[in-house]
C-alpha cells in the first residue's frame, strides 16, 4: 500500500460513469479511480452504448472488476438502450450525492455516453451548481483536425447537447485529441500490469481477448489507448493535460461540431501527459497487489 497521505482538505468524491463491457480500456480506468486515495469513489454506473442490453452488460462487466478488486464500492445500472423514460438508479445516485451536505467537491466521470448524466440534470437542474462533469468525448479541435463520429459523444448527441447547451454545469472535455495518445503496448502491459496479482492478469486477459474479437477491427493489433484514465488523471491533478477555457459547441449526429454556444464556457483538455496518466496507474496497481 501507501508510505503517503492525501490531505482531507485535498480529497474529492467521485462517481464513474462507464460503458464497461463496449471495449477494454474502461477496466482500467475504473481500476486506476479506485486505487486514488484523493478520490472518494461513491459508485460506478453502468452506461449503455446504443445496442439493446448493453447496459446490463456494462453493469455485469463492472461487477466482476469490483468482486476481483474486493471493492464494496456499489455498482448501479444507468440508462437502458432504446431508452425507457425512467429515472435510473445510477441517475438518482448522481442527484442524491449532489444534494448531499458534503464540502469536498464532487466530480462525475462519464467514460461513456452522456445519458444518464443528462437524465440527472433533467430530474434535477438544480445540482447542476454542486458538481463538475468530465467527459471523454467529441473530436479534437480546430480547422484541421481529423473529423469522424466520436464513439461515446456518438452514442447520445442529445445528451451532450442538452448538457452544454441547456445548463450550467461544470464541464470538463477530453476530446480524441487528449485521451487517443495516451497509448501503451500489449508488451508494456503484459510487463507492467499482468503480474499485478488477480486483478493485473484479468485487465490484461479481458484486453487480449477483445483484441481477438469480432468487434475490433479498428485496433491496431498490438497496442491500445487508454482512453479513459485521463479523467481520473485530470482530477488527481488538472495539470496533467494542457487545457484551455472556451465556449462549447454543440454536435450533429456525427459528432461534427455545428454551432457555438454563447457564453457557455467549457474546460478543454488538449494534450494529455501520458507519462503522468500511466505511470500513476502502473504503480497503484503494482503498489497495491504486488
Amino acid at each position: 500500500m501507501y508510505r503517503f497521505s492525501v490531505p482531507e482538505n485535498k480529497r474529492v468524491r467521485v462517481i464513474v460513469s462507464s460503458d464497461t463491457a463496449c471495449e477494454a480500456d474502461d477496466p482500467f480506468a475504473i481500476a486506476h479511480a479506485l486505487l486514488s486515495p484523493k478520490l472518494e469513489v461513491k459508485a460506478v454506473i453502468a452506461e449503455h452504448f446504443m445496442s439493446e442490453g448493453s447496459m446490463e452488460k456494462s453493469y455485469a462487466a463492472a461487477v466482476k472488476l469490483l468482486t476481483l478488486m474486493k471493492s464494496d464500492v456499489p455498482v448501479l445500472h444507468g440508462q437502458v438502450w432504446p431508452r425507457d423514460g425512467q429515472l435510473s438508479e445510477g441517475a438518482q445516485c448522481i442527484i442524491d450525492e449532489a444534494r448531499r451536505t458534503d464540502d469536498r467537491p464532487l466530480y462525475v466521470l462519464l467514460m461513456g455516453a452522456t445519458t444518464t448524466m443528462a437524465d440527472a440534470l433533467r430530474a434535477a437542474p438544480d445540482i447542476a451548481e454542486r458538481l463538475t462533469v468530465v467527459t471523454i468525448g467529441g473530436n479534437a479541435y480546430g480547422k484541421d483536425a481529423w473529423a469522424f463520429r466520436e464513439f461515446n459523444w456518438g452514442n447520445d448527441p442529445e445528451a451532450i447537447n442538452f448538457i452544454l447547451r441547456d445548463t450550467k454545469v461544470p464541464v470538463w472535455q477530453i476530446p480524441f485529441s487528449g485521451y487517443a495518445y495516451v497509448r501503451t503496448s500489449l508488451a508494456e502491459l503484459q510487463h507492467r500490469v499482468a503480474p499485478c496479482g488477480e486483478v493485473g492478469a484479468y485487465l490484461l486477459r479481458q484486453m487480449d481477448e477483445y483484441n481477438n474479437s469480432p468487434y475490433s477491427g479498428w485496433t491496431a493489433g498490438e497496442s491500445w489507448s487508454l482512453g479513459d484514465n485521463p479523467s481520473v488523471a485530470v482530477v488527481i491533478d488538472d495539470c496533467a493535460g494542457r487545457s484551455t477555457m472556451q465556449n462549447a459547441w454543440l454536435i450533429d449526429a456525427q459528432t461534427v461540431y455545428t454551432e457555438e454556444v454563447p457564453d457557455r464556457p467549457i474546460r478543454v483538455f488538449h494534450t494529455m501527459d501520458s507519462r503522468f496518466v500511466l505511470e500513476d496507474l502502473f504503480c497503484k496497481l503494482q503498489l497495491n497487489f504486488g
